[in-house]
């Protein structure tokens, strides 16, 4: 199988790529444990795509339950160079309306349940994660949004959650204080996960709700969340199929971990080089 360039993981309510062709199943075994399902390998647009379900076949992992670090070595053990990501995610704004597309820019990270990083066990490296997406893909992104008819809104900020349940509602004006655009509870940790793969990662947040602050609306719960992003599912799909045909080439990180990585190679376990010799392994003299 030739080198897979992008990669797509499917949020709540996203759960195929129908518009995928020569389609294939392909099982990936990783250093980190079994990624979340089969990896759905076609192609799209003219190129090969890998299309992953975050939450499992029938949506039976929860947040905490995925496993970040497996689907994203496995992507990165692809080939992939670029990952979509599609969340559904509560509105923290009044004029982020349930339906509408948020491309964001940054995130503030609330999980404390996840290990959100590939390094340890004597290989220690730092990735900046001041600008946590690719401004070349999230361009991509809103452009296909707007020409598939979304409204959308580019940049803003992301909490991520640990979940599963829904914010309190003084947590949820808490966020709003502090300029929050969305919430949701699976971007985290892997946007880090991706930057530490060398990999372009953004993502296509799909507001459904307003959370619990707005005192008009109703608090958000799962049926309306879910019938929201079946709706919306197509129109994920078309803004995928148009931003596929414009990616080419390699990530803009595609060498992050060159300046990264702190520790002496020479010095580091045979063990723990074997299990990262996909990442790391390029700048092993």
């Amino acid at each position: 199988m030739s080198e897979v360039l992008i990669g797509v993981i499917g949020g709540s309510g996203l759960y195929e790529m129908k518009e995928l062709e020569d389609i294939e199943e392909v099982v990936i075994d990783t250093p980190f444990g079994s990624p979340s399902a089969p990896f759905i390998v076609g192609t799209l647009s003219g190129k090969k795509v890998a299309f992953l379900p975050r939450h499992g076949i029938g949506h039976v992992l929860m947040p905490s339950e995925i496993p970040f670090l497996a689907n994203i070595y496995g992507f990165r053990k692809l080939g992939c160079e670029w990952i979509i990501s599609v969340s559904a995610v509560g509105s923290m704004k009044e004029e982020i309306h349930p339906g509408h597309i948020v491309i964001p820019d940054q995130f503030i990270d609330l999980t404390t349940k996840r290990r959100s990083t590939f390094f340890g066990d004597g290989l220690v490296a730092h990735v900046s994660m001041a600008d946590p997406v690719c401004s070349k893909l999230s361009t991509i992104l809103e452009n296909a949004a707007k020409e598939s008819g979304a409204i959308v809104h580019r940049g803003g900020t992301y909490v991520c959650m640990e979940g599963p349940q829904f914010s309190s509602r003084s947590e949820s004006y808490r966020y709003r204080d502090w300029g929050a655009s969305i919430i949701g509870m699976t971007n985290m940790p892997e946007a880090k996960l991706a930057r530490e793969a060398e990999m372009s990662y953004a993502t296509i947040a799909l507001s459904t709700d307003y959370d619990c602050w707005h005192e008009e609306e109703e608090d958000v719960d799962v049926e309306s969340v879910i019938a929201l992003v079946k709706r919306n599912a197509e129109l994920a799909r078309t803004i995928i199929t148009r931003s596929v045909s414009q990616i080419q080439g390699k990530s803009p990180f595609s060498e992050i971990l060159k300046t990264s990585i702190i520790s002496d190679l020479s010095s580091i376990s045979k063990e723990t080089l074997s299990r990262l010799e996909l990442l790391v392994g390029k700048y092993i003299n």
